[in-house]
């Protein structure tokens, strides 16, 4: 039978609390506010005990209990204003989400820092953007897929910057992870077919190319996750970049990398604040 809370009845945890000689109010009122965030929405009755069991303990906790409370429930849309109110002694205000650049910035190190698995639920779990990325150009990924195979990551990584919009470091991180997942989540956004992803994988990455059970995993997620999924992620990545993007850059500062980055796109206007290819501030030091 399901249950109708997501935490245990609160009269079993104040029991609990309060028992002589073991005073874990202090962990209990933490674990109980991180297990209530974990959810974007409640049920009243879910709110209704959250409050309770919250509020019973907030008297009896130390003050850098509250500050780690206090501070959990400012990053959560949907805190109850009455716990807030108790921690703080303060009417608390408007609760705003957090940025969503930053959120995307976390997302991106989640991402990149995650384990296999943890990755693939990141990928499920992901809204589609409603504007899907232009795909790649046959050039650039026949450029990717020669630069595969003769393993040349520097190349690969360049390349794979221009096409994706993202900063050259990331691409370094994606061509260079040893796991393989970035990889697949960019070569499905730039439009890719598996058989070229299957060689790219082979090749690119020793770690991953040597092991077949690996290669034919990560075929598996490329079937997998959803166009859409990929370009969400895809326009995650670019978003520290697209902060980034000077207001004005002098008309020639990269006429020398020109030749370097003709992938056959042509260029967004410069107001979407999009960006398809390597205009950074990275690029006027080369």
């Amino acid at each position: 039978m399901a249950k109708s809370s997501q935490l245990p009845p609160i009269d079993g945890l104040l029991d609990l609390a309060c028992r002589d000689g073991v005073d874990i109010r202090p962990t209990l009122l933490r674990v109980v506010t991180d297990l209530y965030v974990q959810k974007a929405s409640h049920t009243a009755e879910e709110e209704r005990q959250y409050v309770e069991l919250a509020t019973g303990l907030v008297d009896a906790v130390d003050t850098a209990t509250r500050e780690i409370v206090t501070a959990t429930l400012r990053a959560y849309a949907a805190a109850p204003a009455a716990v807030l109110h108790k921690l703080t002694g303060e009417a608390p205000a408007p609760v705003k989400p957090p940025a969503a650049a930053a959120a995307r910035d976390e997302l991106t190190e989640m991402f990149m820092t995650a384990r296999p698995d943890e990755r693939r639920l990141i990928l499920a779990n992901l809204v589609p953007d409603a504007r899907p990325m232009r795909r790649a150009s046959p050039e650039t990924l026949a450029d990717l897929e020669r630069a595969a195979l003769q393993r040349d990551q520097t190349a690969f990584s360049r390349t794979l910057a221009a096409a994706l919009g993202v900063a050259p470091a990331l691409a370094e991180r994606i061509t260079r992870d040893t796991s393989g997942e970035p990889l697949v989540v960019a070569a499905k956004a730039l439009g890719m077919s598996a058989a070229v992803v299957q060689r790219v994988l082979l090749f690119l990455n020793p770690v991953i190319g040597q092991s077949i059970a690996r290669v034919y995993d990560l075929a598996q997620l490329f079937d997998e996750v959803t166009p859409e999924a990929a370009a969400q992620m895809a326009a995650i990545w670019r978003a520290p970049l697209a902060r980034k993007k000077p207001a004005h850059e002098a008309v020639h500062y990269d006429d020398e990398r020109r030749p370097a980055r003709s992938f056959g796109h042509a260029a967004r206007p410069a107001r979407t604040g999009r960006i398809t290819g390597p205009t950074r501030k990275a690029d006027r030091a080369g």
